[in-house]
């Protein structure tokens, strides 16, 4: 049975930081890529870094370039997306999905791309 479990979210000033977890169950990080997507309210659900499984390739969409790092833990097969200097537009619920094999920019953010998700952990960042 495969689990992803999101966690790490909370409240935040602008400017802040938080770190997101993503831990794995039932799936290893050197088989499936990883991805992060999150959905504000009103708003479709986007996708925002995701981690390659095979060689650890990383990718950002360029609104979190330079502020978001994903990386990962193969030993405890975890997941982390650092945000640095959080704005309130990244106030949105964030999931983390599973992709069987590994990613290229041009897959990373597509939701259909991926089999497994959570069950999403809060982020609401203040002004």
């Amino acid at each position: 049975q495969v689990q992803l479990i999101e966690s790490g979210g909370g409240l935040v000033q602008a400017g802040g930081s938080l770190r997101l977890s993503c831990a794995a169950s039932g799936i290893t990080l050197n088989v499936y890529s990883i991805g992060w997507f999150r959905q504000a309210p009103g708003k479709e659900r986007e996708g925002v870094s995701c981690v390659s499984s095979t060689d650890g390739s990383t990718y950002y969409t360029e609104s979190v370039k330079g502020r978001f790092t994903i990386s990962r833990d193969i030993a405890k097969n975890t997941v982390y997306l650092q945000m640095n200097s959080l704005k309130p537009e990244d106030t949105a619920v964030y999931y983390c999905a599973a992709d069987l094999g590994s990613q290229r920019e041009s897959s990373c953010y597509i939701m259909y791309e991926y089999e497994y998700w959570g069950q999403g952990t809060q982020v609401a960042v203040s002004s």
